[in-house]
């Protein structure tokens, strides 16, 4: 053990450990997330760049500010996970109304990408909802939502 364990509240660590919000929460976002890229591979997108997609298919074209912040996103992320979307056809991004914004669309192959994606999305979505249980997974949306709220 590390020489400032003696000075650590072993009951503290062991409350931290098991009952974090966010560590708990973090947890669970990489276990869905390594569920839905797996569901997802025939697409050849990621979880992450199939939520990029939905959200400009659902919206249309809009900021990248914008964008960023209906996913609850910082930009220099969105950036980082637009590029391979904008490399491979499914994304354009232009100069907006002023030299500082971008607009992000989405193009034919990025609807025809997401089109694909839909279905193998849909039976993952399915499979995991059926696993939880209707009222139990309602419950978790809520909850999920209330901490999304927590940033406003």
């Amino acid at each position: 053990m590390s020489t400032l364990a003696p000075y650590l509240d072993k009951a503290q660590l062991r409350t931290a450990a098991t009952s974090c919000t966010c560590m708990n929460v973090r947890k669970a976002s990489r276990v869905i997330t390594q569920l839905y890229d797996e569901a997802l591979k025939p697409s050849g997108l990621l979880v992450s760049q199939f939520n990029l997609l939905v959200a400009l298919a659902s919206a249309g074209s809009m900021t990248m500010t914008r964008l960023a912040e209906v996913l609850v996103m910082d930009r220099t992320t969105l950036t980082r996970n637009l590029k391979p979307l904008e490399r491979g056809g499914l994304v354009q991004i232009q100069p907006g109304e002023d030299q500082r914004t971008r607009v992000v669309n989405l193009t034919e192959a990025g609807c025809a990408a997401l089109a694909k994606a839909l279905p193998l999305w849909e039976k993952v979505q399915v499979s995991i909802v059926e696993e939880l249980g209707q009222e139990q997974w309602s419950l978790l949306l809520q909850g999920l939502s209330k901490l999304v709220s927590l940033a406003s």
